[in-house]
Formats: structure tokens, sequence, C-alpha cells
């Protein structure tokens, strides 16, 4: 048993490096040619215009726009926006709680009322949503938001997953 075995961890070596199809290459790559080159020259020949026009890349996807802005917004002539890219982050922004017509919550940004860049998005449900409602009714009362989330996309709408809220102090709601 211990020669076959002996014979085996011999022979499968010898088999794999007769199994090699591929044959060194006995020219330099380009790669050793510009090894071989001096900075200078390699500075030089980067530097020397191409005879190829260059192309203009197209974007791999091009950005989609918010199914609730534009014509679909409640507030009048406002302006079509792009969504927001899934997975970024909304960092510390401020913002109110509010339903839509179905019923989902959603939160409005601070910044909507006055250029109308931010349409509402809405807010997937979580142990944060649960916080800000229970604030709310708490409150009685409308009440603001510093909030942090990651942004997510839907069919044409973007979705905020809340993951850090804040509620300003009394006096810091009142200015």
């Amino acid at each position: 048993m211990k020669p076959a075995i002996f014979l085996a961890v011999w022979l499968l070596p010898a088999g794999l490096g007769f199994a090699q199809t591929t044959r060194p290459t006995t020219r330099p790559s380009s790669d050793d040619a510009l090894r071989q080159m001096s900075a200078e020259d390699l500075t030089n020949k980067m530097l020397q215009p191409t005879t190829q026009p260059s192309q203009v890349l197209e974007p791999v996807e091009k950005p989609t726009m918010d199914r609730s802005s534009g014509g679909a917004a409640v507030a009048p002539q406002a302006p079509q926006v792009n969504l927001l890219r899934e997975g970024t982050f909304i960092i510390d922004r401020l913002c109110r709680l509010s339903r839509n017509d179905k019923g989902q919550a959603e939160l409005t940004f601070e910044a909507d009322g006055k250029a109308l860049r931010d349409p509402p998005m809405l807010i997937l449900p979580n142990l944060t949503l649960q916080q800000m409602e229970e604030a709310v009714s708490a409150a009685n009362r409308d009440l603001k938001f510093r909030v942090t989330g990651m942004v997510t996309e839907y069919r044409g709408r973007n979705y905020i997953l809340l993951q850090r809220i804040v509620v300003p102090s009394e006096m810091s709601q009142q200015f």
C-alpha cells in the first residue's frame, strides 16, 4: 500500500506538469517596454494627444423623476425633481410627520415650503416611526423632528428607513 501512495504522490505533480498547454512567451510584453522607458519619456508619451476622439460616456442609469413632484404635487407649478438614489443617507434633517391621502406616514421636509425641491418621503414602518407617532400624540400638536435615515427607491417614489429621531426643544421649535 505504501509504494502505491508513494507512486501517486510522485506521479500527480508530474502529470500536472505535462498537462500545461501554454508556452512561455519569448517577447517582452508592452508592460516590460514601458518599464524600460525613462520617467520623462513615459510622461511625454502620456501627454501626447490621441488619434481617436474621446467618447462621452452615458450614465448607466438615468435619473428618474419623483412621481409625487411636478404635476402630481399639491403646490401649483411645483418643479419636477429627481429621486434620491437608493442608499443615500438623510442626516439630521428638520421635518414633520404627516399622512398622505391613503393614510401612509410620510416625512415633509421643512425646506419644501421654500424651494419646493424636497418632495415628501414615505416612511417605512419601524420602531422609530412608532416613537414619532407617540411623541406627536403625547404633545397634542404638530412637532418638528430632526431625522436620520437611509433612502430607498420603489416604483417612482422615495422611502426612508428611519434610524434616529430627535425632537428639538420647545424653545428651538418656536423660532
